[in-house]
């Protein structure tokens, strides 16, 4: 089995965030409460940013930037 990876349009929110915690922090900074919900299995990045009007490539940037500072 191949590591998910973060461009994955299917990647739920929960897996997400236990493969790279680090990115907690984006969501939690834009008052995002994806962390912890009881709906990340099934939510994927692109239905968060819907319900939260975000546009998603600029928040992916901010989630690949994330990772880049962590490292």
């Amino acid at each position: 089995m191949r590591p998910p990876s973060l461009d994955d349009p299917d990647l739920p929110l929960a897996e997400l965030m236990s493969q790279w915690p680090e990115m907690v922090q984006v969501f939690l900074r834009h008052h995002m409460l994806c962390v912890g919900c009881s709906v990340s299995p099934f939510h994927t990045l692109r239905d968060a940013c819907h319900e939260y009007h975000l546009e998603e490539a600029a928040f992916r940037a901010e989630l690949h930037d994330s990772l880049r500072t962590a490292l």
